[in-house]
């Protein structure tokens, strides 16, 4: 897989030669995961735009800024849904007293959010941005918190003016009203504040405002240790069950960066616990989007709350724990499976033997629901183009027939050994979305039902769970690795830099780009179907805000 990998990286390097013009490329540079290319900050737009067209990275996967002692940088993670493999990065510096760079917003829209937290946080601005303001801190926030000259102790005021009307100004024909929703509010499943100027009863703009949980997990991760310290915090980034998939990322990056090989036992356990954890989420999604549509405590929550409680005994027998699961350990996981190992087993395949005849009362409530498919057919639209220039990832992209899935794209565990589908939807509505987390439900228990059959197959004397890692690791290089998480695509990006904590940590959390497709598909519906639009991407305020 390494070869191959090799290979294609030379390959698009070449390709990348021959499609930019004569010294495009300024230097050079080889990350963990990927070759990089070193442009400058006024050439961003044309270079990406000539990648994007002649090489197929058509999917900007992140946007990592970062400053050193004499410079800034502005790395973007180039790939293709139609590669995984094809990865390129392409790093963007410039001068520590100009921080000034071309914003690649109008190649890739998804960076619009991407560059908009750059500016935030880190203090690199980005010229021809459509909308370059500050977007997890408030707008009169003093400062860049992540820049080296941060001030944690200076004030912060909030003038009045921040409180006028949002539309006072506005000149557009018709009686439109500004609206509300949230930040705390059932329907915006966690502290999201949508601003909604109505026109009627249809949506004329929408702007999601985030950042009101913004716990600065980047740079408590940057203040612990490699080993132990920073595996506890994925879980909080998704409270819906699918920390083990988080974990994952983690692990996988780390793992890339020191160059440890996790024993193919504890590989299987990975994905088997990780299957589980993305079921616990997928139910969640399902119970709270049937209250979203329906607007009551029906049958369907109730039935998905009693399905998870049964996941998350299983994981709470694994694991310890009940949501914060802290299972996963760099070079494997924490323990084995528990004692008596056939019992865990035999419930584990209750679960999974039990499960088809739910999803068929599942289909019952929801899917062949008059009044669920009037909520949720033909509302939402998101075509598979629109979708990909705002890399969205996960349920949300496979519902819009785009047919990608890092468990199988971008190898990892023991997916590749399993026999699983990626399970796609062509009509790219909230409908679609639905039942594209239906039918994961059931792949992943089938996953899981196969990493039982290797498990208790297994020789005692080869049932290894942890590889032979160093008590302090300090490890140095770049990595940006993914994993296929309940919400999309979660990235994790480390530069390290030979000491035992990361000089630079980055978290790309899947439902950020998912969200900043809203206002694309929700303006010109109605009311309700803005409720049921939000809702059908499954977003969580946790990997949002960070």
């Amino acid at each position: 897989m390494q070869q191959q990998q090799r290979s294609t990286a030379s390959l698009l390097i070449d390709e990348a030669d021959t499609a930019l013009p004569d010294n495009a490329i300024v230097d050079r540079e080889s990350h963990e995961n990927a070759p990089a290319i070193v442009i400058r900050a006024d050439q961003v737009q044309k270079i990406l735009s000539t990648l994007r067209s002649e090489t197929g990275l058509d999917h900007c996967s992140c946007v990592t800024a970062q400053e050193y002692e004499d410079s800034f940088e502005t790395t973007y993670h180039l790939t293709g849904y139609d590669d995984r493999t094809r990865e390129l990065s392409v790093v963007v510096p410039t001068p520590k007293d100009d921080p000034v760079s071309e914003s690649a917003a109008p190649v890739y829209r998804t960076a619009e959010w991407h560059e908009r937290e750059a500016y935030d946080l880190v203090g690199i601005e980005y010229e021809a941005h459509p909308d370059l303001r500050r977007i997890l801190l408030p707008e009169t926030w003093q400062g860049h918190p992540l820049s080296m000259n941060s001030n944690q102790n200076q004030p912060q005021i909030v003038p009045l003016r921040e409180h006028a009307n949002p539309i006072k100004d506005d000149s557009r024909q018709g009686d439109t009203m500004f609206i509300n929703i949230g930040p705390h509010h059932p329907s915006t499943h966690g502290v999201l504040h949508l601003e909604v100027v109505l026109d009627g009863e249809q949506v004329a703009e929408v702007e999601p405002d985030i950042g009101y949980i913004h716990r600065c997990e980047e740079q408590m991760c940057q203040q612990g240790t490699y080993r132990y310290q920073i595996m506890p915090y994925p879980d909080r980034w998704d409270w819906g069950g699918a920390g083990l998939l988080n974990e994952w990322a983690y692990a996988r990056v780390i793992e890339d960066l020191a160059d440890i090989e996790v024993p193919e036992y504890a590989q299987i356990i990975r994905t088997m616990s990780a299957e589980l954890s993305r079921i616990l989420s997928h139910l969640l999604a399902t119970a709270m989007y049937a209250l979203d549509v329906s607007g009551e405590f029906n049958a369907t929550f109730m039935y998905g709350f009693r399905d998870r409680e049964i996941v998350q005994d299983l994981l709470e027998d694994l694991t310890g724990q009940r949501m914060m699961f802290n299972y996963f350990r760099v070079g494997g996981v924490a323990w084995d499976i528990p004692e008596p190992r056939d019992e865990f087993f035999d419930d584990v395949r209750a679960f999974t033997n039990d499960l088809p005849p739910k999803l068929e009362e599942y289909h019952d409530l929801l899917t062949s629901n008059e009044v669920f498919q009037v909520r949720c057919i033909d509302t939402g639209e998101l075509p598979p183009e629109m979708a990909k220039k705002y890399g969205v990832t996960g349920p949300v992209a496979r519902g819009s027939g785009i047919d990608y899935d890092l468990r199988r794209d971008d190898p990892y565990g023991y997916y590749d050994h399993l026999q699983w589908d990626v399970v796609t939807e062509d009509d790219c509505d909230n409908f679609a979305r639905v039942l594209v987390r239906l039918q994961e439900i059931e792949e992943s228990a089938a996953i899981v039902e196969q990493c039982v059959d290797l498990l208790e197959d297994w020789p005692e004397e080869d049932r290894t769970c942890q590889a032979n890692v160093p008590r302090t690791l300090k490890p140095s290089g770049e990595c940006y690795r993914v994993v296929e998480g309940a919400k999309g695509e979660l990235g994790i990006y480390i530069r390290a830099d030979g000491t035992e904590t990361p000089a630079r940590f980055k978290i790309r959390g899947p439902s950020f780009s998912n969200l900043s497709v809203l206002p694309a598909i929700a303006e010109g519906e109605y009311v309700a179907d803005l409720v049921a639009t939000l809702g059908s991407l499954d977003t969580i305020m946790g990997e949002v805000d960070r």
